[in-house]
């Protein structure tokens, strides 16, 4: 049995008890019969509407029950409606007053809950309307301010407010930045803010400047101007101090004068050091006009130069008739003035070029120098061992020029198709300046070549008609065994004495006769069989003109000694070298 059951069995049992008691009391006090069945009847009625109170109390509270079950339902109803949750679900099998208190504590915590969004949507739509108040930005997320944002849309509200607070502080910092440029700038320039705009940005507190993209833009271009000033300012002293300089080299001005202005000279565009560079160049203007003949002299001079630096032709220079006029006046220093600047603009653009071909120039002399002097004979006279170092170099000219050319001209090539215009040197496409010159070169060395011929024929044919007299020169070492400490001793060759064979002079006669015949037939190609002393007797052309395969073959015994031919090459180098001692 229930507990409830328990009880309510001791409560009849009670009542029981007690009924039989008050019987008991009435019999010892002797009430009679007819009163008894009244007493009796009036605790039955006292009892019986105890128990009714009680039971009318238990149903008040059911229907109370009942009554906050139904408005629970409907008010959950209408906050998940709110809130945008699903339906609440009752338990099954539950009494009504396990489901009142469900409903009603669910309607507490639904309710909080209603509350907290509320309050969170207030904040997030107040801090939104900073931000865009702030950003020059418009609401975009529009809640009514009665309803209930769902969850969703306060996690949207979030977001957006998050991307506004990262957009305002990029926006800030970059105000900041571009502020702090402006201020610069402005000092630079000595510009005072003369706008509403520009005085918000210098005077006004960072917070309250609009930071809408508009400002944001107009503060970049407010930069850019500012910066454009500057660089202009900046070019135009630039420009003022190259002027100056170039004033102070014509007029020959001292340097004590130009220390006095150094401070000028160095940096800065504020308008104070641009106006003392103006008036300086003002006063110096002023000047040159006064020393007219001494400054154009000055601009020729430069002129000639610039000329040799573009490898300006000869008709190139005459061109330029001002340069040979005497009548000095402003006119032809304008006219002097203005063709410098040009030919200095013409010489930066085409600045590559030239120096490329001034390159090739040098290399091009230096061949030349050195080629010269493989062909001096007193090159043998050489003992510190530049004489394989200079043969080495020329080789390496001789094999570096022809790629620098080729280099040279296919970039000329590209820079005349991309300017639409030819590259002249001394008044000639660069290339055919080149062959020019190679072509010079190979006649002067075949004019040589023939010169020596005709030397060695007529040797020959000396020695052939009136005999030689056989010479001992001095006797050179080895090239790379000079012993140290030992002073080489120099002096004229020595005649070594020698028997001179004779024959009686119509013998003599008689054989110069055949000798002179065989000339005029086949000796100069080779039929010409001479005499002993005479083979000995090598003259210097022909030993000086054997001098490049001894360099290459020592070269190239030093290069390759593991090669097979190594041993005939040094065969052939011992040959030169006893050819040399003799």
């Amino acid at each position: 049995m229930r507990k409830s059951e328990v009880i309510a069995a001791e409560s009849v049992a009670c009542l029981n008890s007690a009924l039989a008691r008050l019987r008991d009391i009435w019999e010892e006090i002797g009430i009679p019969e007819d009163q008894r069945l009244q007493r009796t009847d009036t605790v039955r009625k006292h009892v019986n509407l105890l128990l009714t109170r009680m039971i009318e109390e238990e149903e008040s509270l059911k229907e109370r029950l009942l009554k906050s079950i139904d408005v629970c339902r409907k008010e959950l109803n209408g906050l998940c409606l709110e809130l945008h949750l699903p339906p609440f679900e009752e338990e099954e099998d539950c009494t009504i007053l396990q489901l009142e208190k469900d409903l009603r504590t669910r309607v507490e915590v639904m309710l909080k809950q209603k509350k907290e969004r509320l309050q969170e949507l207030k904040l997030l739509k107040e801090r939104e309307h900073d931000l865009c108040d702030l950003l020059c930005m418009p609401i975009l997320l529009n809640v009514d301010d009665h309803g209930v944002p769902s969850l969703e849309e306060l996690d949207q509200f979030r977001r957006r407010l998050a991307e506004l607070s990262a957009e305002k502080e990029r926006r800030g910092k970059e105000f900041v930045s571009v502020k702090r440029q402006i201020i610069l700038c402005m000092e630079e320039l000595d510009h005072l803010p003369d706008t509403s705009f520009e005085r918000d940005v210098v005077y006004e507190e960072e917070e309250a400047f609009c930071l809408s993209k508009e400002n944001i833009a107009s503060l970049h271009e407010l930069l850019f101007r500012l910066e454009e000033q500057k660089t202009k300012n900046q070019v135009l002293c630039d420009e003022l101090r190259s002027k100056i300089t170039e004033l102070w080299d014509r007029l020959n001005v001292p340097q004590e004068e130009r220390a006095a202005f150094s401070e000028y000279m160095t940096t800065g565009s504020k308008a104070k050091i641009m106006n003392v560079l103006q008036e300086e160049a003002d006063r110096l203007q002023k000047l040159k006009l006064q020393n007219i003949k001494n400054v154009v002299e000055v601009i020729r001079t430069e002129l000639a130069s610039y000329w040799d630096k573009c490898f300006y032709s000869q008709n190139q220079r005459l061109g330029f008739a001002p340069y040979y006029d005497e009548d000095y006046g402003e006119d032809l220093l304008a006219l002097h003035d203005a063709e410098i600047s040009r030919l200095k603009h013409y010489y930066e653009v085409h600045k590559e070029m030239f120096e490329g071909v001034q390159k090739w120039e040098e290399n091009w002399r230096l061949f030349l120098e050195l080629d010269k002097k493989a062909t001096d004979p007193n090159r043998f006279n050489n003992r510190g061992g530049n004489l394989l170092k200079e043969e080495k170099q020329r080789a390496k000219l001789q094999k570096m020029l022809p790629k620098l050319e080729e280099e040279l001209g296919v970039r000329i090539a590209g820079w005349e198709q991309e300017q639409d215009q030819e590259f002249f040197v001394n008044g000639k496409k660069f290339m055919d300046h080149v062959t020019e010159q190679w072509e010079q070169l190979n006649m002067e060395k075949e004019r040589e070549k023939q010169e020596r011929q005709i030397k060695k024929n007529r040797q020959l044919e000396e020695e052939m008609i009136y005999g030689s007299v056989p010479k001992t020169p001095t006797k050179r070492r080895v090239l790379g065994s000079t012993t140290p400490g030992k002073v080489r001793k120099q002096g004229l060759p020595s005649r070594t004495p020698s028997r001179v064979f004779k024959t009686p002079q119509s013998k003599r006669l008689e054989k110069n006769k055949e000798n002179m015949s065989q000339l005029n037939g086949t000796a100069m190609s080779g039929g010409c069989h001479l005499s002993i002393p005479a083979q000995r007797n090598i003259s210097v052309n022909s030993v000086a003109s054997t001098y490049s395969e001894f360099a290459r073959d020592s070269t190239h015994i030093d290069s390759t000694t593991t090669n097979s031919n190594s041993s005939e090459n040094f065969q052939k180098l011992q040959n030169l070298m006893q050819t040399l001692e003799f």
